[in-house]
């Protein structure tokens, strides 16, 4: 059974980082493409990162330059590293398998499944 909790989320003023992490269990990292979402109150889920089993990994052009996506593979731990936080980047952030489709970039808001999520919030 597959399960993915996210955690590290929190309120910070802009310019300030968060490292947000994905626990998750029922199947092996690279095995299955994964990656990050969000959704902010009144908007639509945008696909922040997602890491394709070749290694291949895809931003949101807004994010691109501040946040990155890594793994802990022993411990079956995703992560999100933030830096340079914005007031709109603000939202729930959620992991989990992402749908795989065409164009790989930018990456897509479509996931089979994901995580209860964690909330970031920037203030001005």
């Amino acid at each position: 059974q597959v399960q993915l909790v996210e955690s590290g989320g929190g309120s910070v003023q802009t310019g300030g980082s968060l490292r947000l992490s994905c626990a998750y269990s029922g199947y092996t990292y690279g095995t299955i493409t994964m990656g990050w979402f969000r959704q902010a109150p009144g908007k639509e889920r945008e696909g922040v990162a997602a890491r394709r089993t070749d290694g291949e990994t895809c931003y949101l052009d807004s994010v691109k330059g501040r946040f990155t996506l890594s793994s802990d593979n022993r411990r079956n731990i995703l992560y999100l590293e933030m830096n340079s936080l914005q007031p709109e980047d603000t939202a729930m952030y959620y992991c989990g398998r992402v749908v795989v489709s065409l164009p790989w970039c930018p990456p897509t808001s479509k996931y089979v499944y994901s995580g209860q999520g964690t909330q970031v919030t920037v203030s001005s």
